[in-house]
């Protein structure tokens, strides 16, 4: 069982920058993807950025040029990096990690993009 825990989320100005981490509880060496994920009110969750093993990347085209995720295999944690930052970024973001078949979630970290 792996446990997922997301945090870095909070309140930013507009233009502003946060990073996001997700701490996995096991070893995430063996993942098949992750990634981030957000919800706004009243709207479906939708991919953010995700990573497969061997490394190669999706950004949604909301996030091309202004976000980026990465992983430290040693910390067991992903990060979205997230610069520019835009009121309509304002969600609820989840981490999640697939491993198999299985895919796990964190319970999310909200970011609010407000002057």
């Amino acid at each position: 069982q792996v446990q997922v825990v997301e945090s870095g989320g909070g309140l930013v100005q507009p233009g502003g920058s946060l990073r996001l981490s997700c701490a996995a509880s096991g070893s995430i060496f063996s993942f098949n993807a992750m990634g981030w994920y957000r919800q706004a009110p009243g709207d479906k969750r939708e991919l953010v950025a995700d990573m497969l093993s061997g490394g190669s990347t999706n950004y949604a085209d909301s996030a091309k040029g202004r976000f980026t995720i990465s992983r430290d295999n040693a910390k067991n944690t992903v990060y979205l990096q997230m610069n520019s930052l835009k009121p309509e970024d304002t969600a609820v973001y989840y981490c999640r990690i697939k491993i198999g078949d299985i895919a796990y979630w964190g319970k999310g970290t909200l970011v609010t993009v407000s002057a």
